[in-house]
């Protein structure tokens, strides 16, 4: 799947200290998942209704 054209955005919850965050891009048909320290690294790519689980299993 191309994502050079994705659009990347970093959670609100995402603290400013250089920790640990994650980016998620809509795409369409999925969801990308990557590290916002290394943008040019590995990407996971999940179907839509896995990353709604994903969510709802995290909100839990």
């Amino acid at each position: 799947m191309n994502v050079s054209k994705a659009v990347w955005r970093k959670s609100s919850r995402s603290s400013g200290n250089g920790g640990a965050c994650v980016e998620v891009a809509g795409l369409s048909d999925a969801i990308g998942i990557r590290d916002s320290k290394d943008p040019y690294g590995p990407r996971l790519i999940v179907g839509r209704s896995e990353f709604a689980a994903l969510l709802a299993t995290l909100k839990h």
